[in-house]
């Protein structure tokens, strides 16, 4: 085990070049808490956001970055019950997942079944129950259609196939690479971009129950030309206020939520592609990646150690 804590953060407001490598103490964990090494750990589009200062978050520096990640707990603090050394482990944090030995309480992580990779892990947490959460807040019955922009996202991906399972009717925003896996996935995809309101017109002429925005304000400004009560759509990429829309994204940690989430995965009832993972020392690139868009699925990085599946860092990733 190593000596001490590698840890990503920045001290300045920008693009991805503020990130830097601290080295710090390992820091034993204290009651209810588990020190997790991390395996692999996903990047978010709110990380990046947050890192050039974004007005919504309330930032102090220096700070660290990440909030999910999926790991092997190395020590377990007093009143620790239901967590143990050496159990395989996956979450979301508030902040700092970013670093190679994270200390956190036991009630954010579920336990990682054996069958899901360590890359996907990393990257499904904080996703997946914001998909899960987003979706459970309008009611939908089978045989509704709904509308998801960013539908080949890491949160427009998992809830597009979440509603799919439930008997929804989803068509999907994506660009035109991604259209094929969109429909292997069950999704009906459209072209994002000023064409969008018509497709959609075209495909469903009796008009769409609810949508969720995982793009930002002008996919809002089309769902609500396409008739779509204001009510019935909801956003986790703009300031709802701004349209009279609503804003339900992740709540409180659920185990029962990750871990379904992760049985679902294994099934490939659910998938979370990984578009790209970077060794840990190149979050830079990471985030460099992250931010060029039009991505499928997630960016994650990974650590060093040989547990994490072979080839899954990009050929510029080491």
């Amino acid at each position: 085990m190593r000596s001490v804590n590698r840890v990503v953060r920045f001290s300045r407001f920008g693009g991805p070049e503020v990130l830097e490598l601290v080295d710090e103490p390992l820091r034993d964990p204290g009651p209810g808490e588990v020190r997790v090494a991390l395996r692999a750990a996903g990047l978010n589009p709110a990380d990046a956001k947050r890192r050039r200062g974004g007005p919504q978050y309330a930032v102090t520096l220096p700070t660290g970055i990440g909030r999910e990640l999926a790991g092997v707990v190395e020590a377990v603090g007093s009143g620790v019950s239901r967590l143990a050394a050496g159990d395989q482990v996956f979450g979301a944090v508030p902040d700092g997942a970013f670093q190679t030995h994270l200390v956190a309480a036991e009630n954010l992580f579920a336990l990682k079944p054996a069958l899901l990779p360590w890359p996907v892990a990393g990257g499904l947490a904080l996703v997946g129950q914001t998909a899960w959460d987003a979706l459970a807040s309008q009611p939908l019955a089978g045989g509704e259609t709904i509308l998801v922009s960013a539908a080949a996202g890491g949160v427009g991906g998992v809830l597009a196939q979440l509603a799919v399972l439930r008997g929804i009717r989803v068509i999907g925003s994506a660009s035109a690479g991604n259209h094929a896996w969109l429909r292997s996935r069950g999704i009906e995809p459209v072209e994002y971009g000023p064409g969008l309101v018509a497709a959609v017109r075209a495909l469903s002429p009796d008009g769409i129950t609810a949508a969720f925005d995982l793009h930002g304000p002008s996919s809002v400004r089309q769902f609500l030309e396409l008739g779509i009560p204001p009510h019935r759509i909801n956003t986790n990429a703009t300031d709802p206020s701004l349209f009279g829309i609503r804003r339900v994204g992740r709540g409180p940690t659920s185990i029962p939520t990750l871990d379904a989430l992760a049985a679902l995965v294994v099934a490939d009832d659910i998938e979370l592609p990984i578009a790209a993972s970077f060794a840990f020392e190149r979050v830079v690139q990471a985030f460099q990646r992250l931010e060029t868009g039009h991505l499928r699925g997630k960016v994650v990085i990974v650590s060093d150690d040989p547990a994490v599946l072979p080839g899954t860092v990009e050929a510029t990733g080491r």
